[in-house]
């Protein structure tokens, strides 16, 4: 039996490539048990999603519509009708409408009492920090409804209206 023990020969030279078969055969191994474990970790419970549908919306004096855009500088945009106003002055005006509202009705304990909704209006390129901090701010007025306006997609039997 023949053996080297390193001897002088300085044209052999220590193998320094490593055998990648090992590693492809714990990676396919790998693979294989994760594509059968997936479907059996990853389960779900049987819900009936609700359809989209169109309702038109029906708009009330007392309802507030706000349009939020962004200025040419990036900054949000929020207008009250056609009013623009800050962060600060949607809140006092949301909190004022309410308190009008309330009264005009006969208080907060009289019968039958229908609050205002908030509508907004989005541009679709608005970040949405804009369009969550004008939610917010009349969800703090006490706006228990705030509902978006969009566009229906074409083709959705709105045509008839």
């Amino acid at each position: 039996m023949a053996m080297s023990v390193g001897g002088d020969s300085a044209a052999e030279t220590p193998m320094s490539d490593i055998n990648t078969t090992p590693l492809v055969d714990v990676m396919l191994v790998l693979l294989i048990i994760f594509l059968i474990a997936v479907p059996v970790v990853i389960q779900s419970v049987p819900v009936k999603l609700p359809s989209v549908r169109f309702d038109p919306t029906t708009t009330k004096p007392e309802n507030v519509s706000l349009s939020i855009t962004t200025k040419p500088d990036g900054a949000c945009a929020v207008y009250w009708g056609m009013t623009p106003v800050t962060h600060e002055e949607l809140l006092d005006r949301a909190v004022a409408k309410l308190k009008a509202e309330i009264e005009r009705q006969g208080g907060v304990n009289a019968p039958g009492l229908e609050l205002p909704e908030a509508h907004v209006r989005g541009d679709v390129n608005v970040p949405w920090k804009c369009v969550a901090g004008a939610i917010y701010n009349m969800q703090m007025a006490g706006f228990a409804r705030v509902g978006f306006i969009s566009e229906p997609p074409p083709g959705t039997g709105t045509e008839r209206l």
